[in-house]
C-alpha cells in the first residue's frame, strides 16, 4: 500500500515538475520573444561581432539599410572598407571588457559622407570571458547636415552683421546693457568691440541727455538728430533706429545708428548759401528799406543845423516832435539791421513750438518792402487761432522768403510777356486748419509752372530762371526743412493763373500749456 501511494505522489511530482518546466520554458520563449521584438524595432543600428568584426548577428535596421552578406565583416558592411575603422570601439571593448562609445565620421557604403554615434558593450559567456560585442550606432548625418548649415548661416550673418556700414548694437531689454555690436562701432565711435560690449549704451550720449535717451530707447522706435559722443569727446550727431528682437534665447533691443554729422555740416552750408544768395537778391529792397529813416533823420538833423547857423530858437513842440521821429526810425532801421543779421546767422536747427502766422509776419516784414518796389502787392491772410507747430523759427522763414523769392519772379517774367501792369498782380498767403493740420498757402499771379517741370521743382539745382539769376536751391532747401518739420509741401497750377504752393505741418500733441 505504501509503495503504491510513494508511486502516485511520484507522478504527481514529475507531472508537477513538468509542469513548471513548461512554464518557465514559456515564460523564456516569452521573454526572448520580446528581446528579439525590441532587437528588431529598435531605430538603432544593431550588431553583434566576434573578435574579428564579424557580424554574428544584426537588427532589422542594419539589414534592411546595408543588406550585409553571410559572414560579412562589420567595417565591410558598414562603409565598404578592406580593414577595420579607426578608432573602433568593439576593439575597445575587447581591449578593455568594458564599454566604449565614440563618434565617427567616414564615407558610407553608399560613397556619401557619414556621422555616427556608436557604443559598443562586452558579451560574456559564463565564465565571465568576452566572447562578442555588441556595438549599438546611431546615423546623425541628418543632424551633423543641419548642424553645418547652421553653422554656414551663422558665419553669414555674422558677415553680414560685422559688414553693415552703420553701427549696430544688441542691448539687453531691461539694462540697456551692450551685448554685442559690429566692427562698424569702431570707425564712428572710435570704440574697440571689447571697450563698448558690456557698458551701458546710454554713456554714448552727453550726461545731460543720459536720463532722457534711456527712457525713449524704451518707448520710442526712431530718435531723429540726438546727440552722441566719440571716444575723443567730439560731438556727432546720428538718427536711431530702435526695434525689439531675441538674442541667444533672450528679448533684446536691436539699435542701428547713423551718423548725419557731415551731412548736416554739408546741408548747413547750402542752407548759409542760400541765405546769402536772398539776402543779395533783396539788396535793392533793403537798400530802399533803410533810406526812409535814413531820410528823416537827415531832414531833422538839416533842420536843426540850419536854425543853428542862423542863429534861431527851436520851438520846444517841433524840437520834440523832430527828435520823436528821428528816435522812431533809428529804431525801424536798427530792427531791420538786427533782422537782417539773425536771419543771415548761421545757427544749428533747434524745434520748437512756434505759431506759424508770426513766421510769416517776419517774413513779410524783411520782404515786403522788397515786393514794393516790384509793385507787387502782399496779402496776409493769416488765422492767428491756429495751433502751433514744431519748427525751427529761423529756417521756417527762411522757407516763405524762398517761396516769396519764387513767387515775385514769377510775377516779373509775366510781367515781362503781358502789356501793360495788371491790378491783379500779388501774392497771396493764407493759414487755416485742414484735417488737423496748419495748412499755408502761397498763392502768386505769375507766370505759372508748366506741367512737363511741375515733378522736378524740388530737385537740387534745378531752375527755370535765365543764367545768373538762380541758383536751384531754393525750392530744394525749402523742400528739406519742410520734411525736417513732418511736413509736406507740394506745388500747384492754378486756376486762375499763376502758382500755389500748399504747406501742411502736423500738431503735436497738446501739452496742456496756456497758448499751445
Amino acid at each position: 500500500m505504501k509503495s503504491v501511494v510513494r508511486n502516485i505522489w511520484r507522478r504527481l511530482a514529475i507531472r508537477y515538475m513538468g509542469s513548471e518546466i513548461a512554464r518557465h520554458q514559456a515564460e523564456l520563449n516569452k521573454q526572448r520573444d520580446e528581446y528579439q521584438r525590441l532587437f528588431e524595432i529598435v531605430p538603432c543600428l544593431i550588431t553583434v561581432q566576434d573578435r574579428d568584426y564579424r557580424l554574428l548577428n544584426y537588427n532589422r535596421a542594419f539589414k534592411q539599410k546595408f543588406a550585409p552578406k553571410p559572414g560579412d565583416f562589420c567595417y565591410h558592411a558598414y562603409k565598404g572598407r578592406d580593414k577595420k575603422c579607426d578608432p573602433c570601439p568593439v576593439e575597445e571593448v575587447f581591449l578593455t571588457g568594458t564599454s566604449h562609445s565614440t563618434t565617427e565620421t567616414g564615407i558610407g557604403k553608399d560613397g556619401i559622407p557619414k556621422h555616427w554615434i556608436s557604443r559598443a558593450t562586452p558579451i560574456a559567456d559564463e565564465e565571465g570571458n568576452v566572447v562578442a560585442a555588441m556595438e549599438i550606432s546611431l546615423d546623425i548625418s541628418d543632424q551633423k547636415q543641419l548642424e553645418k548649415e547652421l553653422d554656414k548661416s551663422e558665419r553669414k550673418y555674422h558677415a553680414i552683421f560685422n559688414n553693415i556700414p552703420n553701427p549696430v548694437f544688441v542691448l539687453d531689454m531691461d539694462s540697456l546693457h551692450v551685448l554685442d555690436c559690429n566692427r562698424s562701432v569702431g570707425d564712428v565711435y572710435g570704440y574697440a568691440e571689447e571697450e563698448i560690449i558690456g557698458t551701458p549704451f546710454s554713456a554714448l550720449f552727453p550726461v545731460e541727455d543720459r536720463g532722457e535717451m534711456a527712457r525713449r530707447l524704451k518707448s520710442d522706435t526712431v530718435l531723429n538728430r540726438v546727440k552722441n559722443v566719440h571716444k575723443t569727446g567730439k560731438t556727432l550727431i546720428v538718427n536711431i533706429r530702435i526695434s525689439p528682437s531675441e538674442y541667444s534665447g533672450r528679448r533684446v533691443l536691436l539699435v542701428t545708428a547713423s551718423d548725419i554729422t557731415r551731412r548736416l555740416e554739408v546741408e548747413q552750408q547750402l542752407i548759409q548759401a542760400s541765405k546769402l544768395a536772398t539776402l543779395g537778391e533783396m539788396a535793392t529792397g533793403i537798400a530802399h528799406e533803410l533810406n526812409q529813416p535814413l531820410s528823416v533823420i537827415k531832414t531833422a538833423s538839416s533842420f536843426y543845423m540850419n536854425k543853428i547857423a542862423s542863429g534861431k530858437a527851436i520851438d520846444p513842440d517841433i524840437l520834440t516832435t523832430l527828435l520823436t521821429k528821428v528816435d522812431t526810425n533809428v529804431d525801424r532801421a536798427t530792427r531791420i539791421i538786427t533782422h537782417m543779421r539773425q536771419f543771415a546767422r548761421k545757427s544749428e536747427m533747434k524745434m520748437e513750438r512756434v505759431r506759424v502766422a508770426d513766421v510769416i509776419r517776419s517774413a513779410a516784414e524783411i520782404f515786403s518792402q522788397q515786393l514794393k518796389v516790384k509793385g507787387i502787392e502782399l496779402v496776409t491772410e493769416t488765422d492767428e487761432n491756429v495751433p502751433k507747430i514744431s519748427a525751427d523759427p529761423g529756417r521756417l522763414e527762411q522757407v516763405f522768403i524762398n517761396l516769396l523769392v519764387n513767387a515775385r519772379d514769377a510775377v516779373e517774367a509775366k510781367w515781362k510777356t503781358a502789356s501793360g501792369f495788371s491790378e491783379k498782380e500779388r501774392i497771396v498767403i493764407t493759414t487755416r486748419v485742414v484735417d488737423e493740420s496748419v495748412t499755408v498757402e502761397i498763392l502768386d499771379t505769375g507766370i505759372g509752372v508748366s506741367p512737363d517741370i511741375i515733378e522736378k521743382v524740388f530737385d537740387p539745382f534745378f531752375t527755370t530762371k535765365e543764367v545768373g539769376k538762380g541758383t536751384g536751391l531754393g525750392l530744394s532747401i525749402s523742400y528739406g526743412i519742410v520734411k525736417e518739420c513732418g511736413g509736406s509741401i507740394t506745388i500747384h497750377s492754378s486756376p486762375e493763373g499763376g502758382t500755389r504752393f500748399v504747406l501742411s505741418f502736423p500738431v503735436p500733441e497738446r501739452s496742456g500749456k496756456e497758448g499751445d
